[in-house]
């Protein structure tokens, strides 16, 4: 056997923790970002510590300097209740469900899973003596997958609860855990070393399988999914990071239920019509070539929680031009790879190129042709969401989608825009927007226009998404410029608050001690909800504003219609001129 031929899980998990361990020791602290003389400056905490995000149901404290009497009444203000429900949740779960589904099918294909088709189909056939009988043990082995998945996405869910589930999405610890865990999964699938479950545990499994009955059928479930780990680990270990970072209980039982219902498909099927095995194509090289496709997958998708770290934290390592740099280089290198111009060690030879993968390659090669204007500041809408912000971009061609050069004079004011210095990455050619509050309503108020509150973050991909596919309407983008006070919250912004603005939260007694715990609670407290993006409109008093029939203006989630957008935007408008 080769060395590190195969590497067991255990051991794994141990490598990466302490890999993690010594990444986050050495890494710098966020900063926050003081204004001093009238000029944005940075001041240098040391060595990084993680912080906890508050994850829902927080409220507001009352600050030790005291806010004016209007402030205090809209602190007092009673929860609307109707603003509580998150039409994205439903959506979530289902494309949750989905990639699940996506994932199982693609598993179908792996070298582990793809030949135990017709050895599992025909051992039904022959050890139930009749066809009828064949079915119905092949139900029941298709259903007895899906259980035991099921049952992992559940555990997984009970263990962490859907509270420490929401913290994923921004926390340092588990975002780097899960950049490193990626890219060990990318490397066994390239083929450097499989990933395994102990063998005993194999043994013993396929020992309780000769038992008769459910019994016998169940533990014939349990050794394919043992069995064939080091093929679907991977890929369920990418699905159950990407589920646990939305934050939703259910996420990983519904990918696990994807996942499995997939996987038990084709022995359900194919014991059903058992000739149809025939028109399979036999097993060879191209299994190892899905496979090894994967890893340079695994290796693209790691980078985005990479990149999750490096906005929340300040470090300004891994901008948009190297995030899609590297995509490019991946790109190019599953291009040449199915064309055969880059072969590894466990490759079969290729005497030939086949035609689906000529056209894999065309798709990759396109998709890297696709990307290349990024570099120039291009929107590239279709991926946007997955890119670190255009404002990371050094080189940013790209016009303004209102048109003209800068923002009209409500936003060239001259004053200094507080916390402004901690928000360069997601700076809008063209927009101006606060980032502080209490600064928002002074301004407001100066100005005579509403306030628009965007409860965003750093690693939300559905920001992203309004932002490159609805804020980018050359409409909104007019009203956002000319008709509010744009005022955008990031809940996820890791910075230290200065030490006379720290306090504990009255409603749960924590202490706030970072920028994002403090748009966290407010968004928490007063508007119901801790989902991102939130769209909120205020008066110049901080008000939530009512239409004509004194009924309080819906709040916005993340929905990507632009003309329901500017029905929102245009019920704030008239509302404060009323």
């Amino acid at each position: 056997m080769k060395i590190f031929s195969k590497i067991n899980w255990l051991p794994t998990s141990i490598a990466v923790v302490t890999l993690l361990i010594i990444f986050g020791i050495n890494a710098p602290k966020p900063v926050y970002a003081a204004q001093k003389g009238g000029k944005d400056t940075t001041v240098s905490t040391g060595d990084i510590q993680f912080t906890n995000i508050p994850t829902a149901a927080d409220s507001i404290a009352i600050r030790k300097k005291a806010a004016d009497s209007a402030a205090k009444v809209v602190a007092a203000k009673p929860v609307v209740k109707h603003d509580a429900p998150k039409p994205e949740k439903a959506k979530t779960l289902w494309q949750i469900f989905i990639e699940g589904l996506i994932g199982g099918f693609t598993a179908v294909i792996l070298p582990c899973i793809y030949p135990l088709l017709p050895l599992t189909v025909s051992f039904f056939t022959k050890k139930s003596g009749s066809r009828s009988k064949a079915i119905m043990q092949s139900l029941i082995y298709g259903v007895s997958i899906i259980v035991i998945y099921v049952t992992l996405g559940l555990l997984i869910s009970i263990i962490f609860g859907s509270s420490a589930l929401n913290e994923l999405a921004t926390n340092g610890i588990f975002n780097i855990f899960f950049f490193l865990l990626l890219i060990v999964f990318g490397i066994s699938f390239l083929g450097a070393f499989e990933i395994t479950l102990p063998s005993s545990l194999a043994n013993k499994l396929d020992e309780n399988s000769d038992k008769g009955g459910l019994t016998g059928i169940f533990f014939m479930a349990s050794t394919l999914v043992v069995v064939s780990f080091s093929c679907t680990g991977p890929i369920i270990g990418t699905l159950l990071v990407d589920a646990a970072s939305k934050g939703d209980r259910l996420g990983p039982a519904m990918g696990m239920f994807g996942f499995s219902l997939a996987l038990a498909l084709p022995f359900t099927i194919f014991a059903l019509f058992p000739s149809a095995l025939k028109s399979l194509p036999k097993s060879g090289g191209w299994l190892n070539s899905v496979k090894v496709v994967l890893g340079f997958l695994e290796l693209a998708f790691a980078l985005k929680f990479l990149s999750n770290v490096d906005l929340a934290y300040h470090w300004h390592w891994f901008d948009r031009e190297v995030f899609l740099s590297l995509w490019i280089v991946i790109g190019l290198m599953i291009g040449l790879y199915l064309l055969g111009k880059i072969k590894f060690s466990h490759d079969s030879d290729t005497p030939y190129l086949s035609i689906p993968r000529l056209f894999l390659s065309i798709i990759a090669f396109a998709f890297v042709v696709y990307m290349i204007p990024g570099l120039w500041g291009a929107p590239l809408k279709s991926i946007g969401a997955f890119l670190p912000p255009i404002g990371t971009q050094d080189f940013d061609l790209s016009p303004i989608p209102g048109g003209g050069a800068t923002a009209t004079t409500a936003n060239q004011d001259g004053k200094e825009r507080k916390y402004a210095a901690n928000y360069s990455a997601l700076a809008i050619k063209g927009l101006a927007p606060w980032y502080d509050y209490d600064q928002a309503l002074q301004v407001s108020k100066e100005l005579h226009k509403p306030i628009l509150i965007d409860f965003t973050g750093f690693a939300c991909v559905n920001c992203r998404n309004m932002e490159a596919n609805v804020w980018s309407d050359p409409v909104v983008f007019k009203k956002l410029q000319n008709d509010f006070i744009l005022l955008q919250l990031v809940v996820d912004d890791k910075a230290t608050l200065d030490i006379k603005d720290q306090y504990t939260s009255t409603y749960n007694f924590k202490k706030i001690t970072s920028i994002g715990d403090k748009w966290s609670e407010l968004e928490a407290s007063r508007f119901n909800s801790n989902s991102q993006p939130l769209y909120v409109m205020l008066d110049s008093d901080g008000k939530e504003m009512t239409d004509k029939n004194g009924t309080t203006l819906p709040h916005y989630n993340a929905d990507y219609h632009i003309n329901r957008y500017l029905n929102f935007l245009d019920s704030g408008i008239a509302a404060y001129k009323k």
